[in-house]
């Protein structure tokens, strides 16, 4: 029996032992509570407190007075930051309202951009080119050349319908001389007709006086028979006078018929040499407009063809077209003052309003939106607004370049 015994006497000692620690340890945990409530309170125990006073904050009910007097506590520790809070609030306050009241009398957008009517510079001949006068980014002004086209084609051309006209004009100074001559030609066949006509007359008389002698038996049968043989021949000869007159007549309306005729050849020919000019005219491709020259693609050798542009010609005027949207068009009317900011050189120059599209923009599009398809979304609208330049800005602009045009709407 004590041999098996001892091992369960030292596990009971064991356990009697922490027993008794533990029961130590709880007093000395007590006793230390109760001295640290006795001490006075040093400062290092503050943030202790400030967390139990944060812990009975929280416990305390709504109703209570408490958290109002902590707030208050705080305000009188820190007058300085909450008085510059309450500045900075008030000036914010005072600020937006003095910019919400300058911003009403401005309508701006940065949906804009410099816009030009640009001339697209293509010849109306065929040929080579010999000359090209400017080069890129040239100023020209209107009038000026800015190429050539090989002429010595067209200049052919001017000549032949040149000599065209000359050879039509010859024909005509001749058959005027003709109608001259035929006319006095016509003039002897009258007075002839006439001449023949009298002698018609004396022998038609002389045979009436011979036959009344033969019936009388007053005269002889021979005189009667050549007063009728005579008769007859007057007779012959006033017919042929007659005709004469007649052919000469109408040989004058042949002359005038071919003087029409080459009338109408003098006619062709000056509106074939004023083709012939125009053609040779252009040719001598000019400037139409005061701009800048863009977009050279000529060159000596190349072949120019109708319709194929050679350059183009950036005029000088240009405007503003801002897309502005539909909300900001309320009291925007033409001829308002516009301040026009330009991105390329950070300068604002003067303007105004010059006219307002009768459509938005998407109205005009090349896809326009069908709203009466589909499902319907509402998006605000832009409207092309064109804006003018007070004179003519110092530097160089072009179509395309970014602005930002503030309209003064409220004076």
């Amino acid at each position: 029996m004590n041999a098996t015994n001892p091992p369960i006497a030292t596990a009971g000692r064991r356990s009697v032992e922490l027993k008794a620690s533990a029961d130590r340890d709880d007093a000395a945990g007590a006793d230390a509570v109760s001295a640290r409530a006795e001490r006075p309170q040093e400062p290092g125990d503050k943030g202790a407190d400030r967390s139990k006073e944060s812990k009975e904050q929280a416990r305390t009910p709504p109703g209570s007075d408490k958290p109002s007097d902590g707030l208050v506590d705080r305000v009188r520790q820190h007058p300085v930051a909450i008085g510059i809070s309450f500045g900075l609030i008030v000036v914010g306050l005072v600020g937006g309202l003095l910019w919400y009241l300058h911003a009403r009398h401005y309508e701006s957008t940065d949906d804009a951009f410099i816009d030009a009517r640009p001339v697209f510079v293509s010849p109306q001949v065929t040929g080579s080119i010999t000359e090209v006068a400017v080069t890129d980014n040239q100023i020209v002004h209107r009038g000026d050349l800015l190429a050539r086209i090989d002429p010595r084609d067209y200049q052919a051309a001017v000549d032949q319908a040149a000599a065209q006209i000359s050879q039509a004009e010859a024909s005509v100074r001749n058959l005027d001389a003709q109608i001259v001559a035929q006319r006095a030609q016509i003039e002897q066949a009258r007075k002839q007709e006439a001449e023949a006509q009298a002698a018609l007359k004396f022998a038609q008389d002389e045979n009436k006086r011979y036959q009344d002698l033969l019936r009388s038996g007053s005269g002889t049968v021979q005189r009667a028979q050549q007063a009728s043989s005579d008769l007859q021949g007057k007779q012959a000869a006033f017919d042929a006078a007659q005709a004469a007159s007649i052919v000469a007549q109408r040989r004058t309306d042949v002359l005038e018929a071919q003087k029409a005729g080459a009338m109408a050849q003098i006619a062709q020919g000056k509106a074939q040499k004023a083709q012939a000019d125009a053609n040779l005219q252009r040719t001598e491709l000019r400037a139409t407009i005061d701009g800048r020259v863009a977009k050279l693609t000529a060159a000596v050798g190349a072949l120019a063809a109708p319709g194929q542009s050679i350059m183009i010609v950036v005029p000088l005027d240009v405007w503003v077209t801002a897309n502005f949207k539909e909300s900001q068009l309320a009291d925007m009317k033409p001829g308002q003052p516009v301040t026009i900011s330009i991105d390329a050189y950070g300068r604002s120059f003067a303007g105004h309003v010059n006219s307002i599209q009768a459509g938005s923009g998407t109205a005009f599009s090349l896809l326009p939106a069908e709203n009466a398809t589909g499902n319907y979304v509402k998006v605000v609208q832009r409207v092309p607004v064109k804006i003018t330049f007070d004179q003519r800005p110092d530097v160089g602009l072009g179509p395309g370049m970014s602005v930002v045009p503030t309209v003064t709407v409220r004076p």
